[in-house]
Formats: C-alpha cells, structure tokens, sequence
C-alpha cells in the first residue's frame, strides 16, 4: 500500500470510524463536523477528538460518558492503520496508529515518491503573480533588503510546488526623484564606464551625488533666511542640524571615494540650482522626453545588471522585469487617475488630487473585510502633485491592474513599513470597481533585518551590500569545512563552502516568523551544532554517509514492524506529517514552517542516530529497516532544503 499522504489517510480512517460509531448510538441527532487535532505526545496517540463535548452539550450528559459511548460502538474490525482507540481525560477520544503497518506505508511511500514525496497538488490551481525584490536601480542590494527576494523566491517555489502556475515578476521603480539624482551625478561625469561591479559604482554615485545636492540645497534655504531676515529660529535650527549631519557624512565619503567626491562636487557646483535640475530631470523623465528616458535607464540597466549578478549567486531568477515608467509612457496610469477622478472619493486640494482612503473603504463597507477597526480612519492617498508628476502608489494601481490582467492572484512581497500605502492602493483597485481583484491581491509584509549595532542608510551611504554577506558566509564556512572535513580536496572545500555559506544566509533569512525583525549574527546563521542551513545540510550528509557505509541489503526485507522504539517511531511520524505541513506552509503563505519543520527533523535524526546502532544494529532485519527509515529520512531533508532553496549534500 502507497499513498502521497501517510498521515492523512490514517486520519481520514479515524474519521470515518468515529463517523460509523456517531450514526450506530445517535442516528435522529444532527451530527457535528468531525475535528481531529495531533496530540501534544506519542503516549496519548496520534489523534484525538473533542467531539464528546459537543454532543454532551445537547445531549445534557457528561462528555466522558459520550466519549465511552462511542468508543464501544467502534468496530476493531474495521480498522486498518489504528491500532486502538480509547478515552482520555474528562471526554476526549484519542486514536493510535497501528505503528507496523504505518511504518510500511511512510517509508515506501517515501521510497516510491522520492523527490516529489511531500508535494501534494492543490485540486484547483491558479494563475498567480509573486512581485518581489523590486530594490530600487540606485545602488547593490544591501542585507537589510536581501530578505524580500528570498522570501519570494521561496513563495514562488512552495506554490509552483503546490501545483499553480506562478510567475515572478520584478518591479522595476524608475520614476521619482531618486533615480533622477543617480542619473544627474552620473550625467555630470560624462556617463564613465564602470570599473567595477555596476551596482557598487551606481551606488556610490548615488550617495556621493545625494550628499553634495543636499549640502548645496541647504546651504541655499539658510542664505535665503538671512537673506530675508526672516525671524524662524526653529527652521534655522533645523537646517543648521541637517547641515552638519550632511558635512560629517561629506567627511565620511571623502575618506572612501575622494577623487569621485571631487570631481562630482565641481561639476554639480557649476549648476546654480542642483535640485531644480534634478526635479526637470524628474519631469521630464516621466513626460517621456527621449534625453532623459535614455540617460535614466542607461544608469538603471547598469544597476540592474549588477542586481542579476548577485540574484544568480543565490539563485533567484525573474519572469519578468517590468519597468515602471513603461505604465506611464504607455498611459495606463494616466488612464487609471481619469477612472479615479470619477469615482467619489477622489478630490482636489492645493493643486493635488487625493484619493479619500477612509471615505471609500466606509462607503464600499470595506473595513469589516478588511480587519480594520470602524474608529480607525484611513490617511487620503497623494495620487499626483502639483507639478503633474505622480506618486508610487499612483502608478501602482496601473501596475495592478495589469498583472491582474495575467494573474487570478497577486502576491506583493513587500516590507511592512509600507503597509499603509499597500491598504490605500487595495482600496483604490476597490474604488475602481476591481472587486474580485482586490479581494485576490496579498500583500506579504515582513520586517526588515537588522545587524546588530549597525544603523544603515542607502542615501549616506551606510550599508553592508548583500554580496559582502555572501562572501562574508562563503569564507566563514571555508574555515569551518578546514576544520572538520579534512580529506577533501582545496577545490571540494570550497565547493562545499559555497553552497554552505549561501544555504546558510537563504536559511536565515526564512527561517524568522515575517513579521519578526530578523537580527544577523554569525553565530545564528553559521552554526553547525543547531537551528541552521549548515546543520540540516550536515545531518543529510551524515544519512548519506550511513548508507554509503552500509553493506547490500537489498535481499532483506525490512523489518518495520522491529521499529519499536520511541525515537523511531517519532521519526516516523514526523515524515508522515511532511505533506500536512507542505500543504498549510503553502495555503498560509508560511515559508518559515518549512525552516522550522526540517530543523525539528534534523534534531529528532541526530537523537535516533547518536542513541541506536544502524549499520551495526541487533539483526539484519533491523539494520535493513533502520536504513530504509535513514533513507527515507534523507529524502525529506532533500525536499524540505529544496523549498527553501538550500543544497542538500551528499558530503560535507
């Protein structure tokens, strides 16, 4: 006997039993969903039912006398995978699994799937789009933002898995003052050829030209209060603050980049107005007037190439890059605005169109639906300024609008910070009357990582890049492969630290609950003792190495019934449960269930392994059993790493 599932037939079984005993003693009485919960210990059984409760409540019984009730009306006869079925407590049912027989069924289902055991298929797949990573073309991926494309990468992967057709996309955010100042201070050097990785040099034309614009715009806005003799000590106080925070960050990049510093403070200097120029620049970009669409994208390719440079180390790949000034040129977000402005919600202050949040989700009844308290009012939406260039969110309604034309779902793998403006731009596509669309829009938010003692900042220039990281975890990992793996070869080791090091950081940066800050320390991420990607990858090694070790015993059939001890049993259990927790991971968007499930696996096989022989074990039959629950073990962690996009190695 086969089956994708062990662990849900066994309960569809118990179901079933307790189904046939609830029809036998109360045929005339409505009967009750049958809920069946893991009980917190091997020695209570496998699962276990509160149903009694319910029923003794219309009955006016105790439920320990309901509970006995239908445990004598269960027929033994019928059972196939429970071993027994008895009252526990005050009125709770608890079934055991018939440990023999489940053991046969896991471990060569397991052997019979291999690497798609585990991977249940959703009975109605979906089209869905994962937009994630989307840094801005401003300067190299940082840590603090490394999260967001693996987190999406491991979305997109545990949903592929789960059968739907998925896609990814990464938004390209061009437009905006930002990418108007990188491509001025770029302009402003003649457009050099990178001599370095591209993303690194954008950005420290990027912090170095930020600098310069603000020291000079500040330097203006206290000329013009003295200048004008205008009595604001609060205003002047505030500038004098900014300006010595911008003249010690000037002093910082002078150390670093001191001949770029230079040159780019004469050239911007020859401008009489800096920020003027950039803000044309801006105007101009998002008008689609062919200068500036071929100066901002040429500095944008340059930083993007670096970004693909540093995705492939990790493994991350995109479907699509979607630009979005490509919405604007098109006129799609022009033709979104004019379906906006004659709706009720939007209205013209100061210049500005806003987009009235609260009054549409109050209006369209959304709060409710949306978990919002009624007393809590929504901030208005800035959909355009006064100068006629949009904002975000603005060109985010066109955006969505069009992967919805692609996509039934549409997941945005996006930091919480920007929470609200992902609440204001649901409300819109609400307000636009894309109903069904907005109820199968996510946003994914999650907290950023943080390394301890380290405040960063991209426009100072303060940032450990996420390649430095890696390479950081590549060399750490070489040390510790130094240490225990001797025997191989100077190019095995650093094969194996490479794989170490990114499995490493991939785990790391999953493994934290999304809405838990993840804090980076070394020691967390590299440990080879517990609770990381080098652990479990170690333990699959150590599997594979067992059964490298071990003689032919292909002409014995294993023993499962000899798989008595707890330790063995428990493992049992735990990969029988597997596709159980593949399948809530993937409906509850959980990746880190997937880090927390493997880590739990890796602990229970190192206890079973350091406690009882497996090569050297009682008998033959045992040994052949306790290699096939090794096997079967290797191929979990497999599939389990491969969610999450870690290696799984053979040696290590």
């Amino acid at each position: 006997m086969l089956h994708e599932n062990p662990f849900d037939l066994f309960r569809q079984e118990c179901r079933d039993i307790l189904s046939q005993a609830l029809s036998k003693i109360f045929p005339n009485t409505t009967i009750p969903v049958i809920n069946l919960n893991k009980t917190p210990h091997i020695e209570l059984g496998q699962l276990a039912s509160s149903l009694s409760f319910e029923l003794a409540k219309k009955l006016s019984v105790k439920p320990s006398v309901v509970a006995e009730q239908l445990v004598r009306a269960i027929d033994p006869s019928h059972f196939i995978l429970i071993d027994k079925v008895v009252t526990a407590g005050v009125g709770y049912i608890n079934f055991y699994v018939n440990f023999p027989k489940f053991s046969q069924l896991t471990l060569e289902s397991i052997k019979n799937k291999s690497k798609s055991y585990g991977y249940i298929k959703t009975e109605k797949p979906i089209k869905i789009i994962v937009e994630h990573t989307s840094v801005n073309p401003l300067h190299p991926i940082h840590i603090g933002q490394a999260r967001n494309p693996i987190i999406g990468d491991t979305l997109a992967c545990m949903l592929k898995l789960r059968g739907h057709n998925v896609s990814t996309h990464y938004y390209i955010d061009d437009v905006g003052r930002q990418s108007s100042v990188v491509a001025y201070g770029y302009q402003k050097l003649g457009k050099p050829k990178p001599t370095e990785k591209p993303d690194l040099f954008v950005g420290k034309i990027y912090t170095v030209t930020c600098c310069i614009v603000e020291i000079n715009r500040l330097k203006k806005e206290k000329e013009k209060i003295v200048i004008t003799q205008t009595a604001d000590t609060d205003a002047m106080a505030k500038i004098n603050r900014e300006l010595d925070e911008w003249t010690a960050v000037a002093v910082e990049l002078k150390e670093k980049h001191l001949t770029l510093f230079e040159e780019l403070s004469a050239k911007i200097n020859e401008d009489e107005n800096p920020e003027e120029e950039i803000n044309s620049l801006n105007r101009r970009y998002e008008a689609g007037e062919l200068v500036a669409k071929q100066l901002i994208r040429e500095v944008s390719e340059l930083c993007l190439e670096g970004f693909r440079q540093t995705q492939n180390r990790v493994s991350v790949f995109y479907d699509s890059w979607d630009w979005e000034s490509a919405f604007v040129w098109s006129g799609q977000v022009a033709e979104a605005m004019d379906k906006l402005k004659t709706s009720d919600f939007i209205y013209f202050e100061n210049g500005i169109w806003e987009f009235n949040a609260d009054k549409a989700s109050n209006v369209l009844n959304l709060k409710p639906k949306l978990g919002i308290k009624e007393n809590n009012e929504i901030p208005p939406l800035t959909l355009m300024r006064a100068d006629g260039t949009t904002l975000y969110t603005t060109r985010d309604v066109a955006y969505s609008i069009w992967k919805f034309q692609r996509a039934e779902k549409v997941i945005n793998v996006i930091g919480m910070e920007q929470s609200l403006a992902q609440l204001q731009l649901k409300l819109a596509l609400y307000a636009l009357s894309y109903s069904k669309e907005a109820d199968n829009f996510l946003h994914f938010a999650y907290n950023l990582v943080s390394l301890p003692g380290y405040k960063m900042s991209s426009r100072r220039g303060h940032y450990i890049t996420f390649d430095q990281v890696l390479d950081e975890a590549i060399e750490r990992a070489y040390q510790e492969v130094c240490k225990r793996s001797s025997m191989f070869s100077e190019e095995e080791k650093r094969n194996i630290a490479r794989f170490v090091g990114i499995g490493a950081v991939r785990h790391a940066l999953v493994d934290v609950d999304p809405s838990k800050q993840v804090l980076f320390t070394w020691e967390r991420v590299l440990n080879f003792e517990t609770n990381s990607a080098p652990y479990v990858q170690y333990t699959h090694a150590r599997a594979c190495s067992i059964l490298r070790k071990a003689t032919d015993t292909s002409q014995i059939m294993p023993a499962y019934y000899l798989l008595t001890e707890k330790l063995e049993q428990e493992l049992i259990l735990q990969l029988a449960i597997f596709p159980d927790m593949f399948i809530e991971a993937v409906e509850y968007l959980k990746p880190a269930m997937i880090a927390d499930y493997v880590n739990v696996l890796a602990d229970k096989f190192n206890t079973f392994y350091n406690a009882l022989p497996v090569i050297k074990a009682e008998t033959l039959e045992l040994g052949s059993a306790r290699l096939a629950l090794t096997d079967a073990i290797k191929t979990v962690i497999s599939n389990a790493l491969t969610i999450i996009g870690v290696v799984a190695p053979e040696r290590m």
